[in-house]
């Protein structure tokens, strides 16, 4: 298994450092983005990372911009390493326009799961929208919502409702994120569901280039996406998932406060974890993941 690629460190400009992403500016004045294989569970990062993570995500997006290039237009200008970047760079960058990013974290559910279902067993609502009752852990919602939520600088993400949306990025920006938001769901969980997978809920990120409002940063990926096996589905519990819920559940076992510093990781959590992301690539596209 090849080594994970937690840190990059290149002679461009740092436009920014995220949980997984690295990004930056090139001198053309767009980005560069790259996949690292860092993993965040629970909003902390953890020393090791997960081989080849990076690669299934930016993989997987560029399998899911070209599927979806009828429906929303999408940042991406190339794959090709820039000269004289180093060779780990290979499959993991994507040469993106630099377009102003929207500040929601724009969140479709189909199914009711996650903190959805913390909410709704409390209230009978999912992000303040009603839904009937006697739905149950992993239910299917009668429609899919938009349950949008802010980009928190520090901490966890805060939900908010069509008004206050609304309110941080305007009416005609808002109603038009939501529409997008709804369009991609419904079309990539029908083809999901052609490969015997359900998408459950995911999350998109939107930026204004030239005036257009275009899908940046990641898309439909194991990391902002909830893929559940469609055979193995019971409504009623928790379902198994093509992602980091592995190394999640291992990390519920051990009594951690989930305040960093974050624990090691065992090698066998970090090699389950990693077939996971695997999995979910071959799965969704149908190929063969090359590593």
């Amino acid at each position: 298994m090849e080594e994970a690629i937690t840190k990059t460190d290149l002679p461009l400009k740092l436009f920014s450092r995220g949980k997984v992403r690295d990004t930056y500016e090139l001198p053309d004045g767009n980005l560069l983005m790259i996949a690292s294989d860092r993993l965040s569970a629970f909003d902390v990062v953890f020393g090791e990372g997960i081989p080849y993570k990076g690669r299934v995500l930016t993989e997987l997006s560029l399998f899911w911009f070209e599927k979806l290039a009828g429906v929303v237009e999408n940042h991406l200008i190339s794959t090709e390493v820039p000269a004289g970047l180093p060779d780990y760079l290979k499959r993991r960058s994507m040469v993106v326009k630099r377009a102003k990013p929207i500040k929601l974290e724009c969140v479709v559910r189909g199914y009711l799961a996650g903190s959805g279902l913390k909410e709704y067993s409390a209230s009978g609502t999912v992000c303040g929208i009603p839904l009937p009752p006697g739905l149950k852990n992993s239910s299917k919602l009668p429609v899919p919502i938009f349950t949008p939520s802010t980009k928190a600088e520090v901490g966890h993400d805060i939900n908010v409702n069509d008004e206050e949306g609304k309110k941080i990025v305007g009416e005609e920006t808002y109603e038009k994120v939501k529409e997008l938001s709804l369009k991609i769901y419904s079309s990539a969980a029908d083809y999901a569901s052609t490969r015997g997978i359900i998408l459950a809920d995911t999350k998109f990120e939107f930026g204004v280039y030239d005036g257009k409002i275009i899908l940046i940063d990641e898309v439909l990926t194991p990391d902002s996406s909830r893929y559940w096996p469609a055979d193995k589905y019971e409504e009623g519990k928790n379902q198994p998932s093509y992602d980091k819920q592995y190394a999640r559940d291992y990390l519920e076992t051990i009594g951690w406060d989930k305040k960093p510093p974050a624990p090691a990781l065992p090698q066998e959590v970090i090699a389950k974890t990693t077939e996971k992301y695997i999995e979910a690539y071959e799965k969704l596209t149908g190929k063969e993941f090359e590593r």
